[in-house]
Formats: structure tokens, sequence, C-alpha cells
């Protein structure tokens, strides 16, 4: 049995990764403004302020509303005024020596600066969750920002036995002023490669959604209306643009920028200890779940890992530990993946699971596809294309690249259709409102397709945790993944928590989690395809 004192050496701001502020959205105040007014009317220009869009748009004011974030008082000028991990301290709210399956637990967390003075803000990016790595358990925790320098981080606790509560911080709130200036000033930061072909000339030249100058060539996608630009090769028509590729990286940080997004790594850990009693409450509970179905609203948490297994919160999730058993949940389907290489994941596992699912070689670039299974037997199709552009890849055919809602509309659907579909980690370098657009478009075509054929499956995964620079942080995941949530809320979708599930596994932070992880994403697609 641990004693109250035992309990006391929680340290309470571990280096580490993510956070969870948007769970703690009110979804009412989502409604005021999805469906009806998830529109964006007028494509600002590239140098406008976030202000001026706002002032342009006030359907994306409301939206960007969703996602604002609180900012320090005044410019940061010196690293020591930002927030040390190992300063902070806590208080464990109402301690007990003995913890019960399916009560909460509650940390306040107090935020220091690096000479020991309370914050007086807030904004720091905090991840909480539980976990035990004997049994492999794992839950995230909620942080509620007080707005004042003060933390407020709750746990469900689900399973029996010990459980160790680990909080980290990845960002303080004077990194992630940097990193959403940096979104919105710095378009180019990432920037990508146009290969023209005309007669015996060619040229690679810069492209991006949005690139500098009046030479440009512009292209629009009949279809979705999706945008792209290059600059304009010298004597050579915009339509020779044959092949696109990653670019690369610029520097946009100074030497205090850099220390303030890199200041909290390598950090030792240290841990709080619980002996927890086992009710039968939580299991009652989990029996009483609806099947899987579209239109469920996410909870907080969403599901729990023990003994390596997810259990859904939400649904009544199932496992497939047997190919036969995927195979025959997913026999005469007709399954088409559109994403990147997170969602990629998920048809390289089930290609591997299924024995007699086969890849058809198509001869294209293997990083964005199109690639193709089959198993003929059982009347099986699966197909994992990348999203269209921006795509940060090597060098591939431009008509190979699809645009989500151009191809959604030459699909016609039905009850052994499957649309899976995940859009976020190729966005988190650019400006928001380009993500905004990207999503009415997305939107459109799939209340398009549920119109014509309102027995279709479609799911959407949400964005994975494990990004860690100016190029792609959690953070700049995070804000992209509340716009998403809100883009379908209220529709007949399924939105897969990818985050929850990334987020509290004991594996290694990774934007590629591991084995174990992809399992369970899978076995939860599954459980919505074929619900008990």
């Amino acid at each position: 049995m641990w004693t109250r004192k035992q309990l006391l050496l929680l340290f309470c701001c571990i280096g580490g990764i993510g956070g969870f502020f948007y769970r703690l959205l009110n979804m009412d105040y989502l409604d005021k403004y999805i469906p009806t007014t998830f529109n964006v009317f007028q494509q600002p220009n590239i140098n406008h302020s976030i202000e001026s869009v706002v002032q342009l748009n006030s359907s994306l004011f409301k939206l960007l509303k969703i996602i604002d974030w609180p900012e320090p008082p005044s410019a940061v000028n010196n690293f020591n005024f930002s927030t040390n991990p190992q300063n902070c301290d806590y208080r464990l709210l109402n301690p007990r020596d003995t913890y019960r399956v399916g009560e909460f637990l509650e940390v306040l967390i107090t935020a220091r600066d690096h000479k020991g003075q309370p914050k007086s803000y807030g904004g720091d990016f905090f991840q909480a969750k539980l976990h035990n790595t004997k049994v492999r358990a794992g839950v995230t925790g909620q942080v509620t920002d007080h707005g004042n320098g003060t933390y407020l981080a709750t746990f469900l606790l689900p399973w029996p036995g010990n459980t160790q509560v680990q909080i980290r911080l990845i960002h303080s709130s004077e990194a992630v002023d940097v990193l959403k200036r940096k979104r919105e000033s710095d378009p180019g930061k990432v920037y990508f490669s146009g290969y023209f072909h005309y007669n015996d000339s060619s040229a690679v030249v810069e492209c991006n959604l949005e690139v500098s100058g009046n030479d440009v060539c512009k292209y629009t996608d009949p279809v979705s209306g999706d945008t792209w630009q290059c600059v304009r090769p010298q004597k050579m028509p915009c339509s020779s643009l044959v092949f696109h590729s990653v670019g690369g990286y610029r520097k946009v940080t100074n030497a205090l920028e850099d220390s303030l997004l890199s200041g909290h790594s390598n950090l030792g850990e240290a841990y709080i200890i619980f002996n927890l009693h086992f009710l039968h409450t939580l299991a009652e509970l989990i029996s009483k779940l609806p099947s899987c179905r579209p239109g469920q609203e996410s909870l907080q948490p969403s599901g729990f890992y023990y003994e390596d297994t997810w259990t859904s919160l939400l649904c009544q999730g199932r496992h497939f530990p047997e190919p036969s058993s995927a195979l025959n949940c997913l026999r005469g389907k007709d399954i088409h993946m559109f994403g990147d290489s997170t969602l990629r994941q998920w048809f390289e596992y089930l290609e591997r699971f299924i024995p007699s699912l086969k890849r058809i070689d198509l001869h294209v670039n293997y990083q964005s596809g199109p690639l193709i299974a089959v198993d003929v037997d059982a009347g099986l199709v699966m197909r994992w294309r990348a999203h269209g552009l921006p795509l940060r890849t090597t060098k591939t055919m431009m008509s190979d690249l699809h645009y989500e809602a151009a191809h959604l509309a030459g699909i016609g659907g039905g009850p052994y259709t499957v649309i899976v579909m995940t859009l976020w980690a190729h966005f988190t370098s650019h400006p928001v409102r380009f993500y905004i657009k990207r999503l009415e478009r997305v939107r459109q075509a799939i209340s398009s397709l549920l119109f014509r054929s309102p027995n279709t499956t479609v799911i959407i995964k949400s964005a994975n945790t494990g990004y860690k620079s100016i190029f792609g942080s959690d953070w700049l995941s995070l804000q992209l993944d509340i716009l998403l949530r809100a883009a379908f809320k209220g529709m007949q979708v399924i939105l897969l928590d990818a985050w929850d599930m990334t987020s509290c596994h004991y594996l290694p932070d990774s934007i590629h989690p591991g084995p174990p992880v992809i399992k369970n994403e899978v076995d939860l697609m599954l459980s919505h395809i074929c619900p008990h």
C-alpha cells in the first residue's frame, strides 16, 4: 500500500510532447459554426495579415476563434522568461492512500520560468497520461488552462493495480507563439519543386500553394477547385509541368526562437504511483456501450490501453486477432484510402495481415501511390493514394496526384464502399486559411457522396502525435485536428481518434507509431465497418 507521503513524489512538468486543450472545447459552441458557416468565400492575398483576413471573411474569423490560443502579454526577448519544466510544481487535489477504478484524479500544475518565478499567464502546451508499462496500459489525461499560469490535469482511472502519472511539457507559451507566427508569416519555409518538360528542354522551379512574383503559373483543378502555383519557367508553357517533389526547408528562426523551441528536451522523468482497487462499474459501463456507428460524438478520453489492447469508451469496439476474422469483415468491400503515410500504415498492415490480399504493381512512386491490393476470391479491393498537393514526397508524376474532393466525385458509393481519409500532416507548415479552404471542399464532396449513397461508410482518421519541429509540431497538428473535427461535426461519418491512441501508448513518440498502435487503430476501423 502506498502512503500519502509516497504519493507526493510526482514531479509535475517533464519534458516531452503533446497537450489536450481541445478536448475541453464546448461542442455546443461549435454548433454555431458547423456546418452552416464552414465556408470561406474569398481567397485572401498571401501578404495579408491574419487580422486583415478576418476582416475579409467573418466565417474564417469564426473558425479561427475555435483554435484561438493564449498569447504571452508581450514579446519575449529572454529565454529565462519562458516556462522551465524543471521548476514547475503541482498540488495533488484531495489525495488519498488508494483510489478506485472509474474514479478521477486531479493534479494542479503551477508553471514557473527559468528563474523560478510563477507564470502569470497561460498558453503552455502540456501532455498528460496515466500508464503502466508492466501491463502495457495507458490513457490520456485532459489539461485545462486556467489562463493564469496554472493548469488542471484530470485523469480517469481505468484499470486495477498500480498506475503512474506522467505530465510533460513540449512547448512553453513563448514557443507556441513562435510556432503560430512562423506558420502565418513564413508560408514558404517548406517549398516544393515542379519539373517541366517541353520538347528538348527541361526546368525545375519552385512551387507552392502560393508563390511570390508576377510571372507565375496557376493551376486549378476543374472538379474540386483546388489550386497550385509554380514560378513560370522561361520559354516553356505552364502546361508542361510533369513531375512534383518536395523542394526543401528554409530556416526561418533566430537563435532565441531556436532555444525556445528546443529548450525542453532530454529531461529526466519521475512519476507518482497509485494502487487501484477494482470495481465492476467501468466494465459494466463498457458492456452497455452502443455499437460503433457513424455520427457518434467523441469522448475524453475516447478509450485506453490495457495489455496492449485498446478499449473504446465510445462504442463496443471489436478485435480481429486472426486474418480470417479481418477478411470476413472486409469481404466484398471496395475500400478507398486517401491521406498521408500515417494512413498508408493501415494499408500496409492489412496487406501483411491478410495473406490472400495481394498487391498489384502499378509501377508508381510508392510514397505517393496509388497502391492497390486485391483478394479476388473474397471480392475485396483495397486502395491507398496520397492526398493532393501540398505533399512532401519524392519525385512523382503530377497525373498520379489526385485531390480528394475531385476523386470522391468519381465514386458512386453504396453499402459495400468504404472511404477512409486523413488530411493534416502536410498542412502543418502552411497558413491555416489554406487548410480551412481544403476542409470545406472535402466536406462538400463527402456530403454529396452521402446524399447520393447514404449507406457509404466514411471514416475520418484524426491527427497523430509525434511531430517535433518548426515544420511539424504537435501543437500545429493539434490546431488542424480541432478544425478537422469541427468540419465533420454533425455528419454521418466516423471520426477515429488516433490522437488519443498515439499519445498514451508506452512506445517512444513517433509520427509513425509502432505495430501495436497500428493494429489497434485498424481493429477500431474494422469495428466500424463490421459493428456488433
